[in-house]
């Protein structure tokens, strides 16, 4: 049905390994390993799949159509497949769920991901540490906001109650990042509480990083 030009440790990719997980649809994946020889993503055959040279791609078999970015494949995928849904179906609260998953999406991760960081260190020379301090600096501003955001709306396991919406499908993963660098969660007991909980559910499991056939 679906094949998925997925990285491993890209947490874009990751989401979208939760959602497909969550929705039970199968998928084969395609790694596009974004750092073994300069990087897979620039050469010509994935530039003809997705022109902006970023995964995930997600390749609908059946129509031969590709759709690129990782929030439009989730909606796609809860436009089609509606049976297990990722956002509320009361309209505010749908707007919610998506409003703290672009925190993530498009204010924490875009400005931290890894063609930032390569460019930053080649092009302006900084250091390990300043480089670390950039992102720890964008983690802590997007988190402090998440778990206000948590603060005034949690009431369940999950980010919007008890079960999984696109708001945990987007936190996980940037949670894997943060401690991955060695990020301190402990001013985060919402966060912190949600990620366990989550990280406990086959679909979140399935997705984890080092389950996927490309991880390192």
């Amino acid at each position: 049905m679906f094949k998925l030009y997925d990285y491993f440790r890209s947490s874009a990719c990751y989401r979208v390994r939760i959602a497909l997980n969550l929705k039970e649809l199968p998928y084969e994946q395609i790694s596009v390993h974004l750092t073994k020889d300069g990087g897979h993503q620039l050469q010509a055959h994935y530039k003809s799949i997705n022109p902006q040279q970023l995964v995930p791609a997600l390749l609908l078999i059946d129509s031969n159509q590709v759709i690129t970015q990782s929030l439009a494949i989730i909606e796609y995928l809860e436009e089609t497949f509606p049976a297990v849904p990722l956002l509320p179906s009361e309209v505010v609260a749908r707007a919610n769920v998506r409003a703290f998953a672009q925190v993530i999406a498009c204010d924490i991760h875009p400005i931290n991901n890894l063609r930032v960081l390569k460019y930053l260190k080649h092009h302006f020379h900084v250091s390990d540490e300043q480089k670390m301090a950039w992102y720890f600096n964008w983690l802590t501003k997007g988190f402090d906001t998440l778990e206000k955001l948590l603060e005034k709306q949690h009431i369940g396991p999950y980010c919007f109650g008890e079960a999984p919406t696109l708001a945990d499908v987007c936190l996980i993963p940037q949670v894997y990042n943060a401690l991955r660098f060695d990020y301190s969660l402990e001013h985060y007991p919402y966060i912190r509480k949600i990620h366990a909980h989550a990280n406990n559910h086959p679909a979140f499991i399935k997705a984890l990083p080092e389950n996927q056939p490309d991880s390192e």
